[in-house]
């Protein structure tokens, strides 16, 4: 193998080497259900501490009982369910991204703010999107209940 090969091999296998157990003082957890459990409780923090999630909530939840309400096709009801999970996953990494932001720069830093503003932006292209995508899914359906 020529140099240059392996310089490139070693360059795309570099990072699966890496145990990230030397770098995780919590440790990984090998049990599925405490994985779980972390996750559940990731969720309930958002609920208690962000209040964008609680507003995100009763929208999901009114976004529901419309479409089931207006009888929305399958089709349908998984573009809305895309939609509404990748609002979700944007806020929630909008979160993490500020606390690790907040964890390593407790002074201001400007780049650390570059780092939260981008992470809000992609919670509101995502908002956007799905606003867009709610209105072109639920509004022909909801018109005509209204004025057909």
């Amino acid at each position: 193998m020529t140099t240059r090969r392996k310089k490139m091999l070693d360059a795309l296998t570099s990072t699966m080497r890496i145990d990230p157990n030397r770098y995780n003082a919590l440790g990984n957890s090998p049990n599925r259900v405490e994985s779980l459990g972390y996750a559940l409780a990731g969720w309930l923090y958002m609920l208690r501490h962000q209040k964008n999630t609680r507003i995100m909530a009763v929208a999901s939840v009114t976004v529901f009982i419309v479409a089931v309400w207006l009888e929305i096709d399958p089709g349908g009801w998984a573009v809305l369910i895309l939609a509404i999970t990748g609002v979700w996953m944007a806020e929630f990494l909008n979160a993490a991204v500020e606390a690790v932001v907040n964890l390593v720069s407790p002074e201001f830093h400007p780049m650390a703010k570059v780092a939260k503003d981008v992470a809000a932006a992609a919670v509101l292209l995502g908002a956007v999107a799905s606003a867009l995508i709610g209105l072109l899914i639920l509004g022909p359906p909801l018109l005509a209940k209204f004025f057909g």
